[in-house]
């Protein structure tokens, strides 16, 4: 991390929005002491945490980035997304619901892929699922996904699936800092996605009418279980539920 630039940023915003450092430390709920630390760049010994409080106060991201071994860590981020996805789909098919994997899309130049694209065929259930294993920050996870459940019932029908309804699940790795992260703006994450838990395995079972979720699974491989590549998965379902209707 560039502890100078780091510094000067947080200067040159605080004070394009004319506020003083002790403005800045009220709304973040940190000392004055910390905020002139933090922008005479000292921050070997800061807390993470406390850096993300100051910039969301200030309507900045934070963009860490690490780098390991040339292309060693995209290959091992990827790795952990793959095996993500590969639970999603270990547990659709369990509920028995067919799906695909990396669905292309490109809708008059609006294009994109959507992670695991889900289809119940009893319910006319159509589920675009957003696969994340760290969340950077609430717009670019929560847009993203907006835009392609709002074509799903697009994407659905180059398949041949004729959705009656479109769906939204946002799977994110139960790790710690996944959870700190999202409870920190838990206001906007509630109101994009008020399913949770118990509650999304429910509508999974018998998905009747339409869902937005947010459910938190493990990116650990399973024991004993070969995992086949994310990008070559296409699984149909053994069974399918009844609905009862009225």
């Amino acid at each position: 991390m560039d502890a100078l630039r780091v510094a000067r940023s947080i200067r040159a915003i605080r004070v394009r929005l004319g506020w003083r450092q002790i403005d800045l430390a009220t709304r973040c709920h940190l000392s004055r002491s910390f905020i002139s630390k933090v922008e005479r760049g000292l921050i070997g010994d800061v807390d993470l945490d406390h850096l993300d409080r100051m910039c969301n106060a200030l309507g900045a991201d934070i963009d860490l980035r690490i780098r390991w071994r040339g292309e060693g860590l995209d290959r091992l981020l990827d790795e952990a997304h793959a095996t993500l996805v590969d639970h999603v789909v270990r547990e659709l098919q369990g509920l028995g619901w067919e799906t695909a994997v990396e669905v292309t899309f490109n809708d008059y130049g609006d294009r994109g892929s959507v992670d695991v694209l889900g289809w119940h065929q009893v319910a006319g259930a159509l589920l675009v699922v957003e696969v994340k294993s760290v969340v950077p920050d609430a717009q670019a996870t929560l847009m993203p996904l907006d835009r392609k459940a709002r074509l799903g019932r697009k994407i659905g029908l180059v398949r041949g699936w004729e959705a009656v309804t479109v769906s939204r699940l946002l799977v994110v790795a139960d790790r710690p800092i996944n959870r700190r992260r999202i409870a920190r703006l838990a206001s906007t994450f509630e109101a994009a996605f008020p399913a949770r838990g118990r509650s999304i395995r429910r509508w999974l079972r018998v998905p009747v009418g339409s869902i937005a979720g947010l459910w938190f699974l493990s990116d650990s491989p399973a024991r004993g279980v070969r995992r086949a590549s994310a990008a070559r998965l296409r699984v149909n379902p053994r069974r399918r539920p009844r609905i009862k209707v009225g």
